[in-house]
């Protein structure tokens, strides 16, 4: 039977959720490169106030069962999925993200740049985030900045908030590692300054049976920095 089908014979789904202030761009060249495959649903995460706001809102578009993968804040968000409703399922993929929850030194950072997105400097907000969203190697790629400065624009300064405001908010997932009885794919650029891989690590050691994948030369932004390899990542993990 083909591995991205059900024992039932139907098309598997994988549902995929954004990270903070992103889309369904974020994924494009996973979506088109697994769509043969499986079923790829993607989350509209420009709604929720908190973790389990964008949870339900995942759980709604999804079908009854489904893999389930999430980058950065769409990793948190996959937590609070995996606790409203475990029995849904059925692999996990947990990449450039944390299982820790927030500590003073990150609230403070955050609150500075809600503080300067609510004074209408937006703008600069994305200049401070661009050099941590990438490899040090990309930080000069125009193309890709203003394809990230696109995606940002389109969700705007009130989603920027709420965002943080519910990552700031969000609850401490390490109790649940142990927990996690699916086949489970942490995924890590090795430069990412945004959620080290010391956190992934932590993950992986965590999750009984978990993968650890760390790609070279990336940083937070893994989907778009090495796409094919995350999409192998993804395809393997799914293969699982």
């Amino acid at each position: 039977m083909d591995s991205s089908a059900t024992p039932g014979g139907h098309r598997r789904t994988l549902l995929l959720i954004p990270g903070l202030i992103c889309d369904e761009d974020l994924y494009r060249e996973q979506a088109a490169a697994l769509g043969d495959e499986v079923d790829v649903v993607i989350s509209d995460v420009s709604q929720g106030r908190s973790m389990a706001e964008l949870a339900r809102a995942a759980l709604e578009v999804a079908p009854e069962r489904f893999a389930l993968a999430g980058l950065s804040m769409g990793g948190y968000v996959a937590w609070e999925v995996l606790r409203q409703a475990p029995e849904r399922v059925t692999a996990l993929a947990l990449m450039d993200t944390s299982a820790r929850p927030e500590v003073d030194e990150q609230t403070s950072r955050r609150q500075a740049l809600i503080e300067l997105t609510q004074a209408g400097r937006f703008a600069d907000v994305l200049d401070l985030l661009w050099p941590s969203e990438v490899s040090p190697g990309r930080r000069s790629d125009a193309a890709l900045r203003a394809r990230a400065d696109a995606m940002f624009l389109r969700a705007g300064p009130e989603v920027f908030v709420r965002h943080q405001l519910a990552i700031i908010a969000r609850v401490d997932s390490r109790p649940d590692l142990a927990n996690v009885d699916v086949p489970a794919l942490v995924l890590c650029g090795r430069d990412d300054a945004i959620t080290p891989l010391d956190g992934s690590e932590e993950m992986a050691a965590g999750i009984p049976g978990a993968e650890l994948v760390v790609l070279d030369d990336c940083g937070h932004l893994s989907t778009w920095e090495r796409p094919d390899e995350v999409t192998d990542a993804l395809r393997a993990w799914l293969a699982r």
